[in-house]
């Protein structure tokens, strides 16, 4: 990833995405899963809270999230109506560790907020649930720093409405933005609006 040196000194404001750019995403979903197994070992004794978390993390290592709750429910004989309780979980868990930022996104901020640039935050998925990361990340004071933005309540990405709406907000040009994501969508939503993009890749 690109040091703070390392950049245009003429850009004036800096766009990440939250998960896997600022913060690797399974430190979230891995308390959640976790959180999840001791309620149902709580409530049914069985499975036992460790099988199933060393399941669930396994699953997510190997395949990702996607089917994890029907994956554990055909492996351990659960009832359905826990998937509730699975969902809710995702979007209110209060973890038991704070979510660290990756040290070079920390250092990174760092650097700007020391030269006043502005900070903006624009993630998708359920506004509710990515604040509730927000909120749980160790930001070391620069929470204050930040503006969020959540995707589902102006434009998804790769629209670039989200992107026109800050630079017009904060009376910015295409050239004084840049743009940090992990993904081809976070590169179409820059390439939409006009602006520089720096691609970020963590081993997770």
């Amino acid at each position: 990833m690109l040091t703070y040196s390392e950049i245009d000194p003429a850009k004036k404001a800096f766009v990440f995405e939250l998960d896997n750019v600022m913060f690797p995403e399974k430190d979230y979903l891995l308390q959640v899963y976790y959180l999840f197994a001791s309620f149902l070992e709580y409530i049914e004794t069985f499975p036992s809270a460790s099988d199933l978390t060393a399941f669930f993390k396994k699953a997510y290592e190997n395949h990702g999230p996607e089917l994890i709750f029907e994956k554990a429910r055909e492996v351990f004989g659960f009832d359905e109506k826990y998937r509730e309780n699975f969902d809710r979980l995702h979007i209110e868990a209060r973890l038991p560790l704070k979510l660290l930022l990756y040290k070079e996104v920390l250092t990174l901020l760092q650097e700007i907020v020391i030269d006043r640039k502005e900070i903006f935050i624009v993630t998708e998925g359920n506004p509710l649930q990515q604040l509730n990361k927000i909120k749980q990340i160790e930001w070391n004071g620069l929470e204050k720093y930040l503006r969020v933005y959540f995707t589902e309540e102006i434009a998804q990405k790769p629209a670039p409405d989200a992107l026109k709406h800050i630079m017009e907000q904060h009376k910015l040009t295409v050239e004084d933005v840049v743009v940090f994501g992990s993904s081809a969508v976070d590169l179409d939503f820059a390439g939409n609006a006009g602006v520089d993009f720096v691609k970020v890749k963590f081993t997770v």
